[in-house]
């Protein structure tokens, strides 16, 4: 992935639509995940699912939060002060890889797609702790001035 110039609505838009599919897909594979395992599982199997489900989950979470910040932030909801200060990505809980070998495939592959979108917000997100360049204050008013004159 390049690190582009600088934040947009366009680019946060898309990995808030893209988080959202892929948290909902998290919950619904260990929701049914739980259920199935539940009454033939070793208890090894349930707590591996437990607890990568409850990583899993947890990180899309944080993702998730991380992006509507973001949003807030694009819609002037949040000023560049208020989201550098509360609206930092909390570090990701790695997996465990005895945990990870009791899994199915698929279910593994979805705990990697979880950890990867994590660490592609958690580059967004250092880069906005290295001074990142954010949307220029002129465009900002302009945009808010486009959407207030549509509102009418």
């Amino acid at each position: 992935m390049t690190r582009p110039s600088n934040l947009s609505r366009p680019i946060i838009e898309s990995l808030y639509s893209e988080a959202l599919l892929l948290a909902d897909e998290t919950r619904a594979v260990f929701a049914m995940g739980m259920g199935d395992a539940a009454p033939d599982a070793s208890d090894r199997l349930r707590l591996a699912l437990s607890s990568e489900g409850l990583k899993a989950t947890t990180r899309m979470m944080h993702v998730l939060a991380w992006l509507l910040n973001q949003r807030a932030f694009f819609s002037g909801e949040l000023s560049e002060n208020q989201l550098r200060h509360h609206g930092r990505l909390p570090d990701d809980r790695p997996s465990n890889a005895d945990d990870l070998e009791l899994l199915e495939t698929e279910t593994r592959a979805l705990i990697e797609e979880t950890i990867q979108l994590h660490r592609r917000i958690a580059r967004l997100d250092q880069a906005w702790a290295d001074e990142f360049e954010t949307q220029p204050v002129v465009h900002a008013l302009r945009a808010r001035l486009d959407r207030a004159i549509n509102m009418r």
